[in-house]
Formats: C-alpha cells, sequence, structure tokens
C-alpha cells in the first residue's frame, strides 16, 4: 500500500513530540552574516573550531547554521538552552546526546546537501536521514554497478533512461539512511542490502545479508524535501508517524 505523502507543516512555538512520531525538519543553511553569527555563539568551542577550518567560508557558514539549528531543535524538545547541550559520538561518528541530557531518550539525525538540511528527532529508536542534490555530471550506472546490490542494479536499469537518475538517488539516499539509522555509515558494504528505488514505489528495505532480521526491524519512508532533491528517513520499528515541518528562524 503506497503510504500518503508527508506534508510541510509550519513550527508551533513549542513542538510537541509524541513517542509515536518521528519529526522532519528542514532549513536553508543560507543565511546572512548576522545569522551566522548568531549560530556561532551557540556552539561549543570545537564547534566552532571546526566551521574555522573548513577550506570555504561558505561551507563553515553552513556547518555553523546546521549545529546552531541541530541545537534549537533539540533545545525545544528538551526545554533546555541550546548552547548548554553536550553530544557524544558513536564509533563511525553517529552523534548523540550527551552530559545530563544523554539518558533523556531523545535520539537524532541530521544530514545536508547543497544548501538544505535535514533533521530527524523521535524518542528512544535509532533513526537516519539523507538528503541529496543529484549532481548531472554523476555516472549513476557505474556507481550502481561498483556499489548496489545486484537486485538494484537490475531494477535501475529497468526504469526509462529519462528516469534512471532519479531511481538512482532514491536508492542512495534510502542505503545511506539505514546505515546512518544503524550508526555505521559506509563500513558496510552498500551491496549487502537491498531497498526499492524505482519513482512512485514506496520505500523499503527489501532484503538484509547482515541480518534477516533487519528487514522487519526498520521502516524507510522517502522524503519530498524540496524540488529537486532527494531525500529519506529510515527509523526502528512499523509504529510511527512522520511529522514534516519547515524550521523558520
Amino acid at each position: 500500500m503506497t503510504e500518503p505523502e508527508p506534508t510541510w507543516e509550519s513550527l508551533p512555538k513549542n513542538p510537541a513530540l509524541p513517542e509515536d512520531e518521528v519529526h522532519i525538519w528542514w532549513v536553508d543553511l543560507e543565511q546572512s552574516t548576522g545569522q551566522v553569527d548568531a549560530f556561532l555563539r551557540l556552539l561549543c568551542d570545537e564547534e566552532r573550531e571546526r566551521a574555522g577550518r573548513f577550506r570555504s567560508r561558505e561551507h563553515g557558514a553552513h556547518y555553523a547554521v546546521a549545529r546552531g539549528t541541530l541545537r534549537q531543535l533539540l533545545g525545544r524538545y528538551l526545554g533546555a538552552l541550546p548552547e548548554k547541550l553536550a553530544f557524544s559520538y558513536g564509533a563511525h561518528g553517529k552523534p548523540d546526546l550527551a552530559g545530563c541530557y544523554g539518558e533523556s531518550g531523545l535520539r537524532f539525525n541530521l544530514s545536508h546537501s547543497h544548501q538544505l538540511a535535514l533533521f530527524a528527532v523521535t524518542w528512544r529508536r535509532e533513526v537516519g536521514v539523507d538528503v541529496e542534490y543529484p549532481r548531472p555530471q554523476v555516472d549513476i550506472e557505474r556507481l550502481a554497478r561498483r556499489f548496489f546490490a545486484p537486485v538494484e542494479v537490475a531494477a535501475l536499469l529497468s526504469l526509462p533512461e529519462e528516469r534512471r537518475r532519479e531511481g538512482f538517488y532514491n536508492c542512495w539516499t534510502r542505503k545511506e539512511a539505514y546505515l546512518k539509522a544503524r550508526g555505521e555509515g559506509i563500513t558496510v558494504s552498500l551491496d549487502s542490502f537491498a531497498v526499492s528505488l524505482a519513482p512512485g514505489e514506496p520505500a523499503e528495505l527489501l532484503s538484509c545479508d547482515l541480518d534477516p532480521g533487519e528487514v522487519e526491524r526498520w521502516k524507510l519512508r522517502a522524503l519530498e524535501a524540496r524540488k529537486g532533491f532527494a531525500a529519506a528517513v529510515c527509523t526502528e520499528g512499523s509504529d510511527w508517524q512522520l511529522r514534516c515541518r519547515e524550521w523558520p528562524e
């Protein structure tokens, strides 16, 4: 059954997050110098240093906006000051809350591409999100044959040529969202599991050599983050609803 397309809502002043919901937020990373400076003031010393190490000032500003927005979002849900939040990182870089909020049960993930950032937030279930801006110069068929599972390559090549790029990025974002939810990133071989990719087809984890129970453990959803982008979210369990919102600050 095709799931209803999530719609984007405006932000309530104090967003509630029921246990059975996953909230997705998008933010435009292109901000004024004054807004970037305001976000920088929310960051810890390590984050500010990292923002300053980017070769491109634009990329450093995007990092500051993304991290500052993450702090604002989590602070809203926790009733905490954004600048007081602390983070820890898994073996493969997945962030989590630390310090006095480390046991809160709030889970989150973020991704950014080409001036757009996506954030996923939920309670007590692992979550991963990925967004990509399709690039016309990418040789999608070569990359698919190198990294995708055979069933995915076959599905991609069965599409009309004009829909293959969309199918490729559907596949890529769903794979990334799943691996980020597991906290493993690309340390796992991309051809060890398979996802749906055909345009208009529901996002789904089809098979997994890592553990047969993975197919039942996770649920994938495609996201219409913004026209021209491909995006997906992966979350534990099937008993959750998706709410999509735009961060206006």
